[in-house]
């Protein structure tokens, strides 16, 4: 017996926890691929590739007489490898978003191989989700005529037929929403402790710490959005991200913030990955506080791993910038990878990578470097409940004492962060979601040294 599909939203929130790559090292903004959809009953990206892939398998191979002489000949072993890498190609690109691209390697291999049966379908596929219409019906009447597919293929192309080859794309606009509420032990990211030593090596002095730069609690209210449009059909997305924070007390940590992408697949030399390059703003206590721009790039080797481990790189450069700090401002290089191990119900990502901060001359501390590593699994829990659970870690070391006469030490950070999450989905587009987050920020300068218990119960909405 065929088990049951997963519910849309359950199986799209599995497919970004194995797919999505490092999220960033400030913030809490995921990657946000557009999500697989069907459309009339038709299958798109991903989806059209693997079910036109297996089904042309079941294609019987033509009549005799109506194969090109050729095209009888034995290919050899190279030959049938090159058509092979070529195929597979194709697929990649269709599967990315690219069905422009995809139809010049599948015109290619039918040059050179006429009687491959998939490459017919999907040429045709291709076609039709860039709107030529004539052209799909073409090769769809040619597939019947010299293929004489089964049923199933018979079905699958009467879909596209009725879908009008209006030009679909393997994306979708979508958007997502999610409102919540919780409580931060530490919403000022307090010292730990209320008496520090300051002052030159030779002369310091204890001071205690005022109201404001002690642990502050609070309750809070948060709503996000993501809004994902795609842009031409060579897979390009454009995505937007706002949201806004609200303290019942603590209002000079209200927080509202914004970030525009864009997102765009590339593939060359059997790599495959996606480029993105993002701009946003951050505002603290109704004043701007920093303006950041970033740019990263993922890939993926040309390595057969199987289909329970994926292995990806990647590389970022992001500018940060503090208009009321300006001697904070950062530009920090990220390099990094990840490598997924996937089960039938679970998916564990470890993830590491180094990192590089620039900072002006008169940034505390001068320049850094650092690195993180962390665990994460992602587990389905009975039917429906998804269980999340994360242990993360980052250090920081500077190049420089941190403040000549006040602090002449150079700077450690380690922070450690130990986050679950607990969803429920409820209906088709909507879930209940409870997270909690526990921090250790560990430093050699006592000032700087924090603790938080986090917590927040939300409700989302995805994929409209």
């Amino acid at each position: 017996m065929r088990r049951p599909a997963l519910p849309p939203l359950l199986a799209m929130l599995l497919a970004l926890g194995a797919l999505a790559p490092a999220r960033a090292r400030q913030g809490d903004a995921p990657d946000t691929p557009a999500a697989t959809v069907v459309t009339n009953g038709v299958a798109s990206g991903a989806q059209a590739v693997g079910a036109s892939a297996a089904l042309a398998a079941e294609m019987p191979a033509p009549a005799p007489e109506s194969a090109p002489a050729e095209g009888m000949r034995a290919l050899s072993d190279e030959q049938a490898a090159q058509e092979e890498k070529l195929y597979l190609e194709a697929l990649r690109s269709l599967s990315e978003g690219r069905p422009d691209e995809a139809t010049s390697k599948l015109s290619s291999l039918l040059e050179k191989n006429a009687l491959h049966a998939g490459a017919w379908l999907d040429l045709a596929i291709s076609h039709c989700e860039l709107g030529n219409k004539v052209e799909a019906e073409r090769l769809f009447d040619q597939i019947e005529q010299r293929f004489h597919p089964s049923a199933s293929i018979l079905e699958l192309i009467a879909h596209y037929r009725a879908s009008g080859c209006k030009g679909q794309r393997s994306y979708r606009r979508s958007m997502s929403f999610k409102l919540g509420a919780g409580y931060d032990s530490n919403v000022n990211q307090g010292s730990s402790s209320s008496t520090v030593l300051l002052g030159s090596v030779n002369k310091l002095e204890t001071y205690t710490l005022g109201p404001d730069s002690l642990p502050r609690a609070d309750h809070f209210k948060v709503l996000s959005g993501d809004f994902n449009q795609p842009i031409g059909s060579g897979g390009m997305l454009l995505i937007a991200q706002l949201r806004a924070l609200r303290y019942n007390e603590v209002s000079s940590q209200d927080s509202e913030s914004g970030l525009l992408a864009l997102e765009r697949p590339w593939s060359g030399g059997g790599w495959t990955g996606r480029a993105t390059a993002a701009y946003g703003l951050v505002r603290l206590g109704g004043e701007l506080y920093q303006r950041q721009a970033q740019v990263l790039l993922r890939a993926v080797p040309p390595l057969d791993l199987g289909e329970s481990l994926g292995w990806s790189l990647s590389a970022g450069y992001s500018s940060a910038i503090y208009p009321t700090r300006r001697y904070y401002d950062a530009r920090t290089l990220d390099l990094g990878t990840s490598l997924a191990m996937r089960s039938k119900l679970s998916t564990v990502v470890l993830s590491a990578g180094a990192l590089a901060d620039a900072g002006k001359a008169a940034r505390p501390g001068g320049d850094r470097k650092g690195w993180y590593g962390g665990i994460n699994l992602v587990t389905l829990l009975g039917e429906k409940a998804i269980a999340e659970v994360g242990v993360s870690r980052q250090s920081w070391r500077g190049a420089q004492i941190y403040s000549k006469d006040f602090i002449e030490t150079r700077r450690a950070q380690d922070t450690s962060q130990l986050r679950a999450s607990l969803l429920f989905p409820v209906g088709t587009h909507s879930a209940l979601q409870l997270e909690l987050r526990r921090t250790f920020n560990r430093e050699n300068i006592p000032l700087f040294q924090y603790d938080s218990r986090w917590f927040q119960f939300s409700w989302r909405t995805d994929n409209w």
